[in-house]
């Protein structure tokens, strides 16, 4: 079983994000989902990404970075859209990483400095109409890496809504959340 590490998405540590590491745990992976906004939780994904702005997203990298630190380097990093960031950077640049799942957001390789390690599978998840994932170049980032890692894979899903997975929000998308979900479990069940 894996070891996994998740990192929440711009409205914080949602009931949603809970149930996910939730459903990776009963599957037998061993799960930590730190909170990288210390207890807040924002209504809308503006006022979140306003307080990510506000302390800066080199301070929510590194909140995530030091949760690293304390545990195994032997990780799979999980993000959820602003969650990427960190859990994309220690991907690429921590040694020893088992894998990498970023859904709704991917960040072009080079802005962590190192090409993708070719040792470290990935899956990005997005949907094609996202106007965060596809409207922003995310896409575009996870195409290229999938061209480039040795084993990458890109799934897109039918729809326009930002933040699809997270059942506690009203942008959750069953159908396509429960694919990906599934898609991720699987990835997890061959990490070894």
């Amino acid at each position: 079983m894996a070891e996994v590490l998740v990192f929440h998405h711009g409205h914080g540590l949602t009931a949603g994000v809970r149930e996910f590491a939730e459903q990776l745990r009963r599957a037998g992976h061993t799960v930590h989902v730190p909170d990288l906004f210390e207890g807040q939780v924002f209504a809308s994904l503006e006022e979140g990404i306003d307080y990510a702005e506000r302390i800066g997203f080199g301070t929510v990298i590194a909140r995530g970075t030091a949760v690293a630190e304390g545990l195994s380097a032997e990780l799979v990093y999980l993000g959820f859209s602003l969650g990427v960031l960190p859990a994309q950077k220690l991907a690429q640049t921590r040694p020893g990483a088992k894998g990498a799942l970023l859904l709704e957001a991917c960040v072009p390789v080079p802005e962590f400095g190192a090409a993708w390690p070719q040792d470290v599978p990935v899956q990005v998840h997005g949907m094609d109409a996202d106007p965060f994932f596809s409207g922003e170049g995310d896409v575009d980032a996870a195409r290229a890496l999938v061209d480039t890692a040795a084993d990458a894979e890109l799934f897109l899903y039918s729809g326009d809504r930002h933040l699809f997975t997270d059942s506690s929000l009203p942008s959750h998308d069953k159908h396509a959340a429960t694919q990906a979900t599934q898609r991720v479990l699987g990835f997890l069940d061959h990490i070894k």
